[in-house]
């Protein structure tokens, strides 16, 4: 592949930085976290460069290796679940004396109550406004489900900003929770 191809695929994933930080920051909730992972992406991104097609979408293939790059770290961290004392929107701040402000650190927080798959397909339709398909693709799931996991984002941010979370309840479900199997 020719040089002249390189930089420009360079440039490219260069100019996306600000895109994946902003989805790492609304993934993790901490900047030195969303920093690293931003890093570790384009790095990988980088090194495996002739691994990506032209053609196709530059954004949602270094979305992809972000969040998977996110659910590794989860996984070796074993912090899938956020503990409530340490949980990001503890920490958040709005600026003092803007309503606006205040508004953001609802909307941050009732984001991160949200399950991981929600807040996903939330970041990535709404935020990074992917295709379903796109979406799809970069989680690696069916594209009805990531309808319904965003059904249920957009329901449960609606119920937490209009209602606020229960102390110590779950919001209700309209639906049963899916029931895990694994195969023998």
């Amino acid at each position: 592949m020719s040089l002249a191809r390189r930089v420009s695929f360079e440039t490219e994933v260069i100019a996306w930085l600000p895109q994946l930080r902003r989805y790492a920051r609304a993934l993790t909730g901490d900047r030195a976290w969303a920093d690293d992972l931003v890093q570790d992406t384009a790095e990988r991104a980088l090194a495996r460069w002739a691994a990506f097609r032209p053609n196709s979408n530059l954004r949602a293939w270094l979305l992809t290796i972000l969040r998977n790059i996110y659910i590794d770290q989860l996984r070796g961290r074993r912090e899938i679940a956020v503990d409530e004392s340490s949980a990001p929107w503890r920490n958040l701040e709005a600026p003092q004396g803007e309503v606006d402000g205040l508004v953001l650190r609802d909307l941050q927080r009732a984001l991160y109550r949200l399950p991981l798959e929600q807040r996903e397909v939330l970041l990535l339709v709404c935020v990074e406004e992917l295709s379903y398909q796109e979406a799809s693709r970069a989680l690696g799931v069916p594209i009805g489900t990531v309808m319904s996991r965003l059904s249920r984002a957009r329901e449960q941010l609606r119920v937490l900003l209009t209602q606020g979370p229960v102390p110590g309840q779950e919001p209700a479900r309209k639906t049963a929770p899916l029931k895990v199997v694994r195969n023998p």
